[in-house]
């Protein structure tokens, strides 16, 4: 019997972040007969592999060290070739370069996707980075940004031409998250009984900015002081600035209402302990976190960066401010405190925005048609060439 055909995700890592909740989600929601998968970690994988309940992923990691490391193009030449995938997707510009060497193994589908830029190239003007996405694009079938703004970039700065210009934006399981806040409170989570959360989840680095947050927080509680002692912060996730972060906790003398719990597999059942989400980052593409705040029917206080402004409609869903203000922040976050209401009646216009525009449905059914195009058109001898979008 002939076996579907193989899709070998390649990454940088698959650790806990809003790409790779992404990725296992498509994989854990393809139909079984239509694509087998396979994810290739550049560099390694943590047990947030745990989350793919399919028995028939393979999950390899290729312990790639920091730097050019030529090396891994030649292991991962060898393991294309035995693997023989009908399509290489790969994510992020850390693995874009590996689509020539899928290109030289015989690969005859290759799809990349930008979720989003890090904090050295917030805003992707960077020539270096540019002029290779640039000589990689004649390599690839389809690039497919997550957000309007991602889509413009390539276009406009690096020159991808429309038919090769898919956007397919995120979506989530608005099943698992959920308003709901009459459930018990997750295992091992404090009480905070009469309370007002701010939570953020994410990894914990730099793009994230989560600096910038901790000093909104130290100065709402200033501008608020008769409600300071009822409020608490939660930044949910884990990463290379945890330690640090931590550190300026402790130096504020802010243990008592800051939280950093490292990285949680109960997401949903936290978001819902949350009164308000909040986003400090300098760049985004759609984060997969902010889908699922909403979703869970909380208000957003977020940086107007990347896709973003076009998911968080200012004044209805949330409040968008600039990057590295803290000012700002606190001011927006106040707005919520001081208003309960407020904060309720944003929340429930997120989760109906969600429901209506960012359907994990949508979104696989964007993936499947991608790909069945393509496979057709690529391995089909008598198949004209297509473009990507339609």
């Amino acid at each position: 019997m002939k076996q579907p055909p193989l899709i070998v995700h390649l990454t940088y890592v698959l650790d806990f972040g809003g790409l790779e909740t992404l990725l296992v989600e498509q994989i854990n929601r393809m139909p079984v007969g239509r694509y087998r998968h396979a994810i290739v970690c550049l560099t390694r994988y943590s047990d947030f592999a745990q989350r793919i309940t399919r028995p028939d992923v393979d999950i390899i990691a290729l312990n790639k060290a920091p730097g050019l490391a030529p090396e891994i193009h030649l292991q991962l030449f060898r393991l294309l070739r035995r693997l023989r995938p009908a399509i290489l997707h790969t994510y992020n510009l850390a693995a874009m370069e590996y689509q020539l060497t899928a290109l030289l193994a015989g690969v005859p589908v290759r799809v990349h996707a930008e979720h989003g830029r890090d904090a050295r190239d917030p805003d992707g003007s960077n020539r270096k980075h540019n002029l290779l996405r640039r000589l990689l694009v004649p390599v690839i079938d389809c690039l497919i940004p997550v957000s309007a703004d991602l889509r413009n970039w390539l276009a406009r700065t690096v020159g991808v031409p429309d038919a090769k210009n898919q956007l397919i934006e995120n979506g989530v399981d608005t099943v698992t998250f959920r308003p709901d806040r009459a459930a018990p409170v997750p295992v091992d989570w404090p009480e905070w009984h009469d309370c007002f959360v701010i939570g953020t989840v994410g990894r914990v680095q730099d793009v994230k900015d989560h600096a910038t947050l901790i000093d909104a927080f130290a100065l709402l509680r200033e501008q608020l002081p008769e409600a300071a002692s009822c409020m608490r912060l939660a930044i949910v996730g884990e990463g290379p600035l945890r330690a640090a972060l931590q550190r300026k906790v402790t130096d504020a003398g802010l243990d008592e209402f800051v939280l950093l719990p490292g990285a949680r597999h109960d997401i949903a059942a936290i978001m819902r302990r949350f009164d308000v989400f909040a986003l400090s980052s300098i760049a985004e593409g759609t984060p997969v976190t902010m889908l699922e705040a909403m979703a869970s029917g909380l208000p957003v206080v977020s940086t107007a960066v990347g896709g973003i402004p076009d998911l968080v409609q200012e004044g209805e869903t949330g409040f968008l401010v600039p990057t590295r203000n803290p000012k700002a922040l606190a001011a927006a976050l106040g707005r919520y405190a001081a208003q309960p209401q407020l904060a309720r009646q944003h929340g429930a216009r997120a989760r109906v925005r969600v429901e209506q525009h960012y359907s994990m449905t949508a979104m696989l059914s964007h993936y499947l048609a991608l790909y069945d195009r393509l496979v057709l058109t690529k391995t089909t001898p008598d198949k004209a060439s297509e473009p990507c979008a339609e």
